[in-house]
């Protein structure tokens, strides 16, 4: 009962599946910046504030965020079932992992809309 309430997915299968989305959509974004950063050596705010000012940008970037806090926790929740054997300290542990995670997603909204 415990592993279904503090598991992300349903299943070991859907929490390897969503590691691999995750991950794609992170590499995918990576290389984009990369390029990005490497193509405007001389990048000015007016230039990065730009890229950002698009609805298309933000979108892909919070799927960013998204991708990176779902890769994070299935990750964290993968350690911290097979390291911390103590179900108490586990539930703290995936506790502040669970409030993290929500606190930089919610920042990171507020940094990409501006709300």
């Amino acid at each position: 009962m415990v592993t279904s309430i503090t598991s992300f997915g349903r299943s070991g299968l859907y929490d390897w599946m969503m590691q691999r989305v995750t991950a794609l959509v992170l590499a995918t974004y990576t290389i984009f910046m990369i390029g990005y950063l490497l193509f405007n050596p001389d990048l000015s705010y007016e230039q990065w504030k730009d890229l950002f000012s698009g609805t298309g940008m933000r979108i892909y970037t919070l799927l960013a965020i998204l991708s990176l806090v779902a890769h994070a926790w299935i990750g964290m929740w993968s350690v911290s079932t097979d390291y911390i054997k103590q179900a108490g300290a586990r539930f703290v542990f995936q506790s502040v992992c669970g409030l993290l995670a929500f606190i930089y997603v919610v920042w990171g909204i507020q940094i990409l809309w501006g709300i």
